[in-house]
């Protein structure tokens, strides 16, 4: 290469990192200002979770069970299924053990499309009658309000044969591990309230600590602290799908708000999560809540959540996609100033994505321009004081994540993993921005016509079951 053809490409090189300077800098100044917007919600809710705190409120406290293992009426635990043999038998097993309960009844949907499922069901309900094996008479997978649409039918049919109606509905999924003692405590709940949620508490997976780890983490904040506020806010509570428990009369309004025999939406992706709104909306009242054991643990529901990439992006993608797209389309804005933050802090998803692309991507950019400043190929702009406060309020906000990630998992997990927690926060980030990259095509897809379908998380196993020492992650 002669001369005049270097001078050329040298000049090119540096056109390109002039250019990722440039780029470096917007993509940090619009990332910088939504941190400062995301760090003032979040200190919001924060300053609220400690003004609780330091009024003794939001605290959980000892729930001591009735004396004679009764419920004040009968009780529908409903589980719907898909491809879930793995995970069902030991399922329904747990429940019977921790439920001795008479006045409950477990109704378990399977697709008829699924053998395998309807026979480890039926092989966890034994000979115990309380559990109903529910065939859906149709094949699978269809979504998850189809296949409990199918269980509450059966059980109308129950209830038309025994003149008798449920006093309430609980939901929970076939990897689910249930306390001993929720089925008392919701039951005492629901005396003042229409609609409770207990805890959801991911187990520790050591096959997975970066990937099913940062669940954890996760839901330590979120059910620690988030949901402590939005109960004291008195604002509508979304149900996680699991745990969660509906005073039947107010299921039947549901549907007949729906316009429809039943009250689980087909069409949606996250079914549970409207159904909380929708309890708002018609003027019920709503209660998360939590309380300890005799051993003074949380009496929660456990489970294993997805130990690999691409299972935790489909997961999150169906979360994005139901509740930021669809409930955005479906539930619109509405209710006072609390209820309208609430909402945004949900469906905030897609936008948390692409700000985090963008400070990545700037992050990038200068890498490469500081290489090039090192090779003498380009010399950046002078940094001015607004990009220095951008910075500043990044790094403060950054720290300010770390540290609650820390505080909140450490309480529930330990202080081992409260430090892996910190290093969990850009796994946690990447998967956001994948998932919410999938879930922007799912949704343009129905846009276009696709029917919505169950993309349900895969279950090997169940928190019961013992993992075998040489047991390897799934592929």
């Amino acid at each position: 290469m002669d001369l005049l053809g270097a001078a050329q490409a040298m000049g090119e090189v540096t056109a390109v990192l002039q250019f990722a300077d440039l780029a470096g800098r917007e993509l940090l100044l619009f990332a910088g200002i939504w941190f400062f917007v995301g760090l003032v919600d979040e200190i919001a809710v924060d300053a609220m979770w400690f003004w609780l705190r330091s009024k003794g409120r939001g605290r959980a406290l000892p729930f001591c069970p009735p004396a004679g293992g009764h419920l004040s009426g009968p009780a529908a635990i409903l589980i719907p299924c898909w491809h879930e043999a793995d995970v069902i038998e030991p399922m329904i097993a747990c429940c019977r053990r921790a439920w001795p309960h008479a006045e409950c009844v477990f109704y378990v949907g399977c697709y008829r499309n699924d053998p395998e499922t309807i026979a480890a069901a039926r092989r966890g309900a034994a000979d115990d009658s309380r559990v109903r094996v529910t065939i859906i008479p149709h094949d699978g997978p269809t979504t998850k309000g189809d296949c409990l649409n199918g269980l509450y039918h059966a059980m109308e049919q129950d209830e038309r044969s025994t003149g008798e109606l449920f006093r309430f509905v609980l939901l929970h999924d076939a990897e689910d591990q249930v306390h001993p003692l929720a089925l008392d405590l919701i039951d005492d709940r629901l005396q003042r309230a229409d609609f409770v949620q207990l805890p959801v508490i991911p187990e520790l997976d050591r096959r997975s600590r970066w990937i099913s780890g940062h669940y954890a983490d996760e839901f330590a904040e979120n059910h620690l602290k988030t949901l402590v506020v939005r109960d004291w806010l008195r604002t509508a509570l979304p149900a996680a799908g699991v745990g969660c428990a509906f005073r039947r009369d107010l299921l039947g309004r549901i549907a007949k708000l729906r316009g429809s025999p039943h009250p689980f939406d087909e069409g949606s992706l996250t079914e549970d999560y409207e159904l909380g709104l929708l309890v708002k909306a018609l003027g019920g009242s709503s209660r998360f809540v939590r309380a300890l054991d005799a051993e003074g643990q949380l009496i929660a529901t456990r489970e294993y959540f997805p130990a690999t990439i691409g299972a935790a992006v489909r997961q999150k993608a169906r979360w994005i996609h139901g509740i930021a797209f669809q409930g955005w389309e479906r539930l619109g804005w509405s209710g006072r100033a609390a209820e309208l933050w609430m909402r945004m802090r949900d469906r905030r998803g897609p936008l948390t994505a692409i700000v985090l692309f963008a400070a990545y991507l700037a992050v990038v950019c200068w890498s490469v321009v500081v290489v090039g400043q090192f090779a003498g190929l380009v010399e950046p702009r002078p940094t001015t004081s607004l990009m220095q406060a951008v910075v500043f309020v990044g790094v403060i906000g950054l720290i300010w994540r770390a540290v609650a990630r820390f505080a909140f998992t450490t309480t529930l997990y330990g202080r081992r993993e409260g430090l892996y927690a910190i290093v969990r926060l850009p796994i946690a980030n990447f998967i956001t921005i994948l998932a919410a990259h999938r879930a922007l095509a799912a949704y343009l897809a129905t846009l276009r016509g696709r029917e919505t379908i169950w993309d349900k998380t895969h279950h090997e196993r169940h928190p019961t079951v013992a993992l075998d020492a040489n047991e390897a992650i799934p592929a």
